[in-house]
């Protein structure tokens, strides 16, 4: 199975409609441009349907449009590469922010991998909307659930010790560390680098006419 592959490989070389077109036929969605998938529920998906049952669609998130949420889901997706063996390393920081040519490298990486183990061939029996709807559905009750709890905990304590001097208690904002998540999450995954300076080049030149 391909994990490691060299910058000039020809898996670099599939342009932007044919990774779009792959995409959308086999998960059935309608996305226009590679930065769509800067959030890493594609690939997520794409993992669960060459391994079915592999990826924990409920924690994937699709709706994902902060740094965060999305640095979420390329932890889920590291997972499954730590479960599967697979080495590669990925460059989050970069992914999240919507760069299109990084965008672009990453998705030919994923569709050479997943064509290697599959052939190439769609996976008939597998129905990515339901995989969606009922990860989507399981995160929502989960979520639900947690509120619950804490709702109940937080009455029980007030219920205690009463409403006098009692001072709510400040909400977590994620969105400011956002920055250091994606540098702890990007060390964490791999210290290597990618030096495709060559084939950046020729797909500039090749679809943005730089």
């Amino acid at each position: 199975m391909a994990t490691n592959i060299g910058m000039m490989d020809s898996a670099y070389f599939v342009g932007r409609n044919e990774l779009l077109t792959w995409i959308n036929n086999r998960l059935q969605l309608h996305l226009s441009r590679i930065e769509e998938a800067a959030s890493g529920a594609v690939q997520c998906q794409m993992l669960d349907m060459t391994y079915p049952g592999v990826v924990p669609m409920h924690k994937v998130n699709f709706d994902a449009k902060t740094e965060y949420d999305m640095i979420q889901n390329y932890k889920v997706l590291q997972d499954v590469f730590n479960k599967l063996k697979i080495e590669k390393h990925i460059e989050v920081n970069k992914l999240v922010k919507g760069r299109p040519l990084d965008n672009l490298e990453f998705l030919q990486w994923l569709k050479r991998y997943c064509d290697s183990v599959n052939g190439g061939i769609m996976n008939e029996n597998y129905n990515p909307v339901e995989r969606r709807c009922k990860g989507g559905k399981e995160r929502s009750s989960r979520g639900s659930q947690k509120i619950s709890k804490s709702l109940q905990t937080n009455n029980m304590h007030n219920a205690g010790s009463g409403d006098i001097g009692h001072r709510p208690r400040q909400a977590k904002i994620y969105g400011a560390n956002s920055a250091q998540e994606v540098q702890a999450l990007s060390k964490e995954i791999s210290s290597s680098l990618w030096t495709f300076w060559r084939r950046r080049e020729i797909f500039t030149l090749q679809n943005y006419g730089i």
